[in-house]
């Protein structure tokens, strides 16, 4: 009994001691920045992942000039098809400090638009950026699926075979 209780205190301490210690989260990196102007607010839109490609997630932030505090916002994004929704301005999970969305992919190639509107001291702005979104990086998505389930599909096909092959048979009666 004692030794298995020194076993486990040793794989313990060796877990405690290996583990690396959990680590906040880096800040977004921007590497590309548009402005735009909502009434008397002056935004800066920065992206994680330039250029801007359909399907693919990135970070997008949103920062008005003397910072988010004393105001409200909300984003309303509009697909090539018209379609749109929106969003009230939220902290970045990430970065604090200002608005943003965190791993967002916009579904479609075309022309996006993001229409703020901007509420603070100096009253109510409205402002628009246009984003042309290219075609989704890679294979088309049917082959991606294809290609990725090819393995999945196999190992039913072995499972159903290995058990077929030790399935009891039914005992012939004389």
């Amino acid at each position: 009994m004692r030794k298995i209780v020194m076993v486990l205190l040793g794989v313990i301490g060796l877990l405690l001691v290996t583990t690396p210690t959990a680590q906040a989260e880096e800040p977004i990196k921007v590497v590309h920045t548009e402005q735009v102007q909502a009434g008397p607010y002056r935004l800066t839109v920065g992206f994680s992942r330039w250029p801007l490609k359909a399907m693919q997630s990135l970070d997008y932030t949103f920062t008005p000039d003397g910072g988010i505090r004393g105001r409200s916002g909300t984003l309303a994004v509009i697909a090539p098809d018209g379609s749109r929704y929106e969003v009230e301005l939220a902290r970045h999970p990430r970065q604090r400090e200002v608005w943003g969305l965190d791993v967002q992919s916009l579904d479609e190639p075309g022309e996006w638009t993001f229409r703020f509107i901007i509420d603070g001291a100096q009253g109510q702005g409205t402002g628009e950026l246009r984003l042309t979104m290219l075609e989704q990086p890679g294979p088309p998505l049917a082959i991606s699926w294809a290609i990725g389930s090819g393995p999945l599909i196999g190992l039913i096909a072995l499972i159903v075979v290995g058990w077929r092959r030790v399935r009891p048979r039914a005992s012939i009666a004389h």
